[in-house]
């Protein structure tokens, strides 16, 4: 593959570590990254094609009102998970 050298950033490491999300950001949207190292260069391209995610089904389908406003909770016991009354905090 032939990158064009205009396009290219070049950064030394110190740089590299602050702007770490910056650069990562960039050689998603395509542009390759050049990080130097005690003379050493780096290449960071991002690779596309990987697996994709698939959205996790929820694991109840309804929450009831008690447990949203804290009254209640789950507490995993011997059978599973209890339905239990949360403690009241002095």
């Amino acid at each position: 593959m032939v990158y064009n050298v205009q396009t290219m950033k070049h950064l030394k490491v110190a740089e590299a570590r602050a702007r770490f999300g910056e650069i990562l950001d960039e050689a998603e949207n395509g542009t390759p990254v050049v990080i130097e190292r005690r003379g050493v260069r780096f290449r960071l391209t991002a690779e596309t094609g990987g697996p994709s995610r698939t959205p996790k089904t929820a694991l109840f389908e309804f929450v009831d009102a008690g447990v949203m406003s804290g009254q209640w909770t789950w507490k995993a016991g011997a059978k599973g998970l209890v339905f239990a009354a949360r403690r009241k905090r002095r």
